[in-house]
């Protein structure tokens, strides 16, 4: 639980303070590839993220069929699935969306900031963007009702 609990406050505080913060700081300077360099910030600390998430509730997984007995026969799958959810959701977080991001902005050569708004390659990027976001929330979600869910069997 404590393993979960560290990681959904690592995932929040990542999408609340770190990201948005590496974005507005190198901004605020008027670098020219500000985006390039706080995206650079952003995906190193992300892979962290998606990584830790997928190897904890992978190990979740396990520690929750040796505890089996001790929680209701709901509340198991309940949080089985959403252990499940929060393993495929930074899994492919980081090895499906981040590697898509990752070979546009190789196949950009220039800085994003440089590539026009209605380039197709930006807006690839774009979208695999908003799904990164989808799949790092969606676990984050999973998270929150697998920490209730452990501790209302830890209570009982």
């Amino acid at each position: 639980m404590v393993l979960l609990a560290v990681w959904f406050g690592a995932a929040l505080f990542f999408s609340v303070v770190a990201a948005p913060a590496a974005f507005g700081v190198l901004r605020s300077h008027g670098l020219p590839n500000a985006s390039e360099l706080a995206g650079g910030i952003v995906t190193r600390s992300l892979s962290v993220v998606n990584f830790a998430g997928f190897v904890i509730a992978l190990l979740l997984l396990v520690t929750l069929f040796v505890r089996r007995g001790s929680v209701g026969r709901i509340s198991f799958i309940a949080e089985g699935v959403c252990l499940v959810l929060i393993a495929l959701a930074t899994g492919v977080g980081h090895w499906i969306i981040a590697a898509r991001m990752r070979a546009l902005r190789v196949a950009m050569v220039l800085p994003i900031d440089q590539i026009a708004a209605d380039d197709s390659r930006r807006i690839a990027f774009n979208s695999l963007h908003g799904y990164s976001v989808n799949a790092l929330g969606l676990a984050m979600i999973a998270a929150l009702v697998a920490l209730v869910l452990m501790a209302r069997s830890v209570r009982r």
